[in-house]
Formats: C-alpha cells, sequence, structure tokens
C-alpha cells in the first residue's frame, strides 16, 4: 500500500514536471521571440506590465520559469527594476492555471481520457513535421498529454488515504496551526522547485480524501499549504540572480518579499477566503472541491497583485535597501545620460564621456575576469565575464543612441568633429568585450576537455593579463583627463603585446615539441594570447584618438574591420 502510494505520487510529479517543462519549452520556442519582444517593449504602465506577466505565465505554465525570464531580462538591462516587479506580480497571478487545468480532472468529463491521443498526436507531430512551427506545436501538445497521465497517476496513488484515518487526523491537525502548514508547503515546493506542483498536489490530497471526508475541512487545510507553496517558489529567482547584476538580485528580492508579505497578510484571513470561495464557488463535494481550491488560489494572487501593484514603487525601494551597492557591482543602464540635457551640448557631451569611462572600466573588468576564469578554470569568474559583455553591449546602444541624439542639435565646429571619435571609441570598447567573450569561450574548451596550462604558460598568461590591464588604467586616465602623455603610455603597451604575442608564441611551440604541453593545450594558449594582442589592438585605437585631439584626421583606425576580418587574422 505505501509502496504503490509513494511509487505512484513519485512517478506521477515526475511525468507532471516533465510534461510542464515539455510545454514550457514548445511554448517559448513557437512564440519565444514573440514574448521577448512583449517583456522588451514594457512601458511604464504597471497594469500593463501586472497582465503581461500573468498571461505569459499562464502560456508557459511555470511562474519560476517566467519569474526567471523576467530576472534575465534586468540583468541584460532590457527591463527596469519597477517595471520587473509590476510584471513579477503578474506572474503570480497566472500561475493559477494549472490549479485550473487540474481542477478539470475532477469532473465527471475526464480529460484524461484525451491524454493518451494527445500524445500520439504530439510525438507523431514532432517525429514527422516537417516546418518547425509543426514540431513547436506537437511538443506543446506532448507535454499537455504527459502533464494529465502524470495527474492521472498521482491521483491514483492519492487514493487510499480516504481509508487512512491517521492521516487525515494529521492534516486536520495541521490545519489548527496554519504557519506549520505554510512551513510545509514552502519545503516541498523548495524541493521539487515548482509552485504549480505543489498546488497540484495539495489538489489531489484534498480529492483523494485525505483531509478527511469535510469538504469545508479539506478547502481550510489546502489554503496555508498554497501560501506556503507561494513563498517556497520564491528560492528559484533567488538562484537565478544569484550571479547576476544589483538589480537582477534586486528584482528577486522584490519577488520574495511580495510573496511573503502575501502570504503573511493572508494567513489571518483564511476563514474569509474560504467563506468567499463557498460564496461564489460551486456547492463543495468531491467533484468539486479542486475547483474550489483553484478559486481560493486565484483570490489569494488576484488579492495580492491588487495589494501590491500600486505600491511597486515601495517595493523598488525596500529592495534597493535590501541589496546595496557595493564597490565592483555592475549597473547595467547609463546612470547620469539624461535627455534634459541635450539641449545645452556641452553639458551631455561631458556626461557621454563620463559614461564612456565607465564603459572603459567596464571592458577592462571582462577582460581581467575572462583571463582569470580561463587560468584559473574558474567557472564563476567566467559567467561574471559573460555577464559584464552584456552590460558592454547595453552600454554601446545607450551610449551611441545619446550621442545620436546629439548629433542632431546645434553644435560647435569642435564637438562635430570629436563625435565620430567618440562613436568609434564606443565600437571598439565594444569589441573589446567581444574579445573577452572569445577568451571565456576558449575558457570553457579548456575545462570541459580537462586541460592545464603547464607553470610557464600560466606565468606567461599572468603576464598578458597584467600588460592588457595596465593598458586599459592608461585609457581610462587618458579619457577621463583627456590625459595624452597617459595615451602613449598605452601605445607602449600595446607594442609589449604585439612582441609577447610572437615569443609567446615561439615559446609555446617549444613546449609543445618538448612535451611540456599537449596541442590541444597549446591551441587554447594561442587563442588566449591572439586575443589579448587583438585587445591591445582595439585599445590602441582609443589612444590614438586622444593623442590626435579627438579629430578624426589625426590619427588611424581598425575599427573599420569586422570581427570576421580580426578572426582571420587571428
Amino acid at each position: 500500500m505505501v509502496q504503490e502510494m509513494i511509487f505512484g505520487v513519485a512517478g506521477g510529479l515526475g511525468l507532471f514536471l516533465f510534461g510542464m517543462i515539455q510545454m514550457s519549452e514548445g511554448l517559448k520556442k513557437a512564440a519565444g521571440t514573440k514574448l521577448k519582444n512583449i517583456l522588451e517593449s514594457m512601458t511604464k504602465n504597471r497594469v500593463v506590465g501586472c497582465l503581461v506577466g500573468a498571461g505569459i505565465t499562464a502560456l508557459i505554465q511555470s511562474s519560476s520559469a517566467a519569474t526567471v525570464m523576467v530576472v534575465g531580462f534586468v540583468n541584460a538591462g532590457l527591463l527596469t527594476l519597477k517595471q520587473a516587479i509590476s510584471v513579477i506580480i503578474g506572474t503570480n497571478i497566472g500561475t493559477t492555471a494549472t490549479a485550473w487545468l487540474v481542477s478539470i480532472s475532477g469532473f465527471e468529463f475526464k480529460i484524461t481520457t484525451y491524454a493518451l491521443p494527445a500524445i500520439a498526436v504530439g510525438f507523431g507531430m514532432q517525429i514527422f513535421g516537417r516546418t518547425r512551427r509543426v514540431k513547436n506545436i506537437g511538443e506543446i501538445i506532448l507535454g499537455f498529454g504527459i502533464l494529465f497521465i502524470g495527474i492521472d497517476f498521482m491521483k491514483g496513488g492519492f487514493d487510499g488515504l480516504e481509508d487512512s484515518p491517521g492521516t487525515q487526523a494529521f492534516f486536520v491537525k495541521i490545519a489548527k496551526h496554519p504557519l506549520l502548514a505554510i512551513l510545509g508547503g514552502m519545503v516541498i515546493t523548495m524541493l521539487i522547485q515548482s509552485s504549480s506542483a505543489a498546488v497540484a498536489s495539495i489538489q489531489l490530497l484534498a480529492m483523494s480524501k485525505a483531509f478527511g471526508p469535510d469538504w469545508s475541512v479539506a478547502l481550510n487545510v489546502s489554503i496555508p499549504f498554497i501560501l506556503g507553496s507561494n513563498i517556497g517558489t520564491t528560492i528559484t529567482a533567488q538562484l537565478a540572480a544569484f550571479r547576476a547584476n544589483i538589480n537582477a538580485r534586486r528584482a528577486a528580492w522584490a519577488h520574495t518579499m511580495f510573496n511573503v508579505i502575501g502570504a503573511l497578510i493572508c494567513v489571518w484571513f483564511i476563514g474569509w477566503i474560504s467563506k468567499l470561495v463557498r460564496i461564489i464557488g460551486p456547492e463543495l463535494t468531491e467533484e468539486t472541491i479542486g475547483v474550489s481550491i483553484a478559486i481560493a488560489h486565484t483570490t489569494i494572487k488576484v488579492f495580492e497583485a491588487v495589494f501590491f501593484l500600486p505600491l511597486t514603487g515601495v517595493l523598488e525601494k525596500i529592495a534597493v535597501k535590501i541589496v546595496r551597492e557595493k564597490p565592483g557591482d555592475l549597473v547595467v543602464r547609463p546612470t547620469v545620460l539624461e535627455k534634459h540635457l541635450l539641449a545645452t551640448p556641452e553639458l551631455a557631451m561631458d556626461q557621454a564621456r563620463r559614461e564612456i569611462v565607465r564603459m572603459a572600466r567596464t571592458s577592462k573588468r571582462a577582460v581581467r575576469l575572462a583571463i582569470e576564469g580561463l587560468v584559473e578554470k574558474d567557472g564563476r569568474k567566467l559567467g561574471m565575464a559573460r555577464t559584464t559583455e552584456d552590460v558592454i553591449d547595453t552600454l554601446q546602444y545607450e551610449i551611441t543612441s545619446y550621442l545620436a541624439a546629439l548629433s542632431t542639435k546645434e553644435l560647435s565646429v569642435q564637438m562635430s568633429t570629436e563625435l565620430p571619435v567618440w562613436l568609434h571609441t564606443i565600437n571598439d570598447l565594444e569589441r573589446v568585450g567581444d574579445h573577452a567573450v572569445n577568451i571565456v569561450e576558449v575558457a570553457e574548451r579548456k575545462i570541459e576537455q580537462k586541460l592545464s596550462f603547464s607553470e610557464s604558460a600560466v606565468v606567461e598568461a599572468g603576464q598578458l593579463k597584467k600588460e592588457a590591464e595596465q593598458m586599459c588604467d592608461y585609457i581610462i586616465k587618458a579619457l577621463e583627463d583627456n590625459d595624452i602623455e597617459a595615451a602613449k603610455s598605452a601605445l607602449i603597451n600595446e607594442d609589449n603585446l604585439n612582441r609577447m604575442q610572437i615569443d609567446f608564441r615561439r615559446s609555446h611551440v617549444q613546449r609543445m615539441s618538448e612535451g611540456v604541453c599537449s596541442p590541444e593545450t597549446g591551441l587554447i594558449f594561442i587563442d588566449l594570447v591572439d586575443n589579448v594582442e587583438k585587445v591591445g589592438d582595439h585599445l590602441k585605437n582609443i589612444a590614438q584618438g586622444v593623442i590626435g585631439g579627438l579629430q578624426w584626421d589625426g590619427f588611424e583606425t581598425i575599427t573599420s574591420r569586422s570581427p570576421e576580418q580580426d578572426i582571420d587574422e587571428d
């Protein structure tokens, strides 16, 4: 009996989660670009943001996935923190869609009857579909069928609980201590990483009379478990934001605050929620208890959304206080590019220069993290280097757009001649970030193949890093203070990098011939050397621009070359 129940519930839960993932992946593939565009085009209208969050979560059947997606967009600078909070509030409403799907299986119309044909049709479309769209739709249908087969197995596993007085007494006792039920729902959701699956399990337990034959008691027991599952689901967003930038971490904390505070408020009104469900819902019976729990779940989420949506600004301020900015934290968007300053071009240009300096510091960070991650085989640093390069891309777009808007104003002759040089400087800094990502990809290959540098190779990599960092420092000083001497010092660093490229290539070939390192390791080291040398080339362009007085005719440039040409020369 116990073994059958455990196997049925565990296997059914696995199928349920697998089906949900299949549906989610199919929907993201079928409409992924549209979903991305919807989120990217979010306005400051918090109600619209909430509705979009609810709609997307209802589609992909996972508030965790939707919240992680939102955190990712904040990390990339595509959503502001305030916009993200309104979308996250909406995802909590959208997650109730799964509870309604589960409740359908409690009626005489058994949707599980059509689960097996759905699996057959979905699988057939995936295998024999000729277009990507047909295959994606097949994946959605297949996931839908598997999800309901999982529900059927879980329901079968719970069936014997109606004859277990001990189990019923346990849950009735829990109902008298809602905080224990909240804790239980929270732990279960954290373990299985899905509030939808946790709520579905609660519905199926109630349908199976595990909470006893009194349906009012069953409803009262279910509500605190639902509140706990709402808290437990926040762990996913926290994990997603663990290595993200400061605003992404703040978005994850806003999600946590929303769910925790909402649960603590609602726990005092469990009796009222239960009465409201009995008023607006059907009569409580074995067939309708699943629907009643779905109504309770939706009621809680809608109440929380109505309560918190006007307070998005407050949540934002609290999140900012909880996650304070530390030295080294990345701020994705430019902080000083004020549009109203465009009417005063001199001030606007000064603000743009400040952001370009910040972009230079960010580029230096990307290169440093990439080289350190490669030498130390540190996946965390490599991930941070990728994130940093995303910030560089965002800065490039924002500063370039600002300078383009500035170019339409009435500018002095000097500013008109400086503007193209600044634009090329921005492009060069972005290419530095690209080469940092090239180094990250080389490092990932090194880790996958379990390769290690020899001691001499580690020393040479350290010399490359030191020279590149010093050159970055000179470039930052040159840009910040219009320091021609610093720019000239950077050119010396670039000469050193060119010489290192030749010397280190030769010495590494020697190590390979002596058997000190393998050909695979040699290729990785040479890729590192070549990418760092390319970083020097792009920084050299910037130095020459400063030395030439930011005059377009005052220096040579390689920024007109394409990335493909860079790769060919490597």
